[in-house]
């Protein structure tokens, strides 16, 4: 039997112009047929893609060619992840009773950054909070690949969405 090829798949353009291709990547994964890999070519290491495939049951190789040459194989068949953690996402629209939250300790204004960067200084702030501590992020479109890796550190977060699109989110660490 002959092996299917590899459905391609470059976003390094669409990033470079500010993009987000998270939508068009998932939606390329539902397009694969059974057994059939992806290769995505990308501007940075996409490492919360990683643990968000990898929940459905993708494994990967990573290449990196040069500045802001990535190449991901993306494989189906990798083991079951472990069990997820008991992390909570609290956004305003689902009635976050938890009362009032302090102050923020950091406040990160991670618009006009190219990812990963926001993603990394708001998990470097996050593993310098004081248990008591908040982190407030203001960033230009929502994180789909910080969410994961908040819920495997058991983070709590609030979620406000701005008319504009900008996000701006509030942390606290998890116990």
């Amino acid at each position: 039997m002959m092996a299917i090829e590899p459905l391609e798949l470059d976003v390094r353009e669409e990033l470079r112009n500010g993009g987000e291709p998270l939508p068009r990547i998932l939606g390329t994964i539902k397009t694969l047929k059974p057994d059939q890999a992806l290769r995505l070519r990308a501007t940075f290491e996409p490492i919360p893609l990683y643990a968000l495939l990898g929940r459905q049951g993708f494994a990967h190789e990573t290449t990196h060619h040069g500045e802001g040459d990535w190449e991901i194989l993306f494989t189906p068949g990798a083991p079951p992840p472990p069990p997820r953690g008991a992390a909570t996402t609290r956004t305003p629209a689902e009635g976050d009773t938890g009362g009032a939250w302090p102050d923020p300790s950091v406040s990160l204004d991670n618009r006009g950054l190219s990812p990963p960067e926001p993603m990394m200084r708001i998990l470097d702030a996050l593993e310098h909070l004081t248990p008591d501590g908040v982190v407030e992020a203001l960033n230009e479109r929502e994180p789909m690949f910080l969410y994961p890796e908040l819920e495997k550190r058991g983070a709590v977060i609030r979620v406000d969405k701005r008319p504009d699109g900008a996000v701006r989110l509030q942390i606290r660490r998890g116990a």
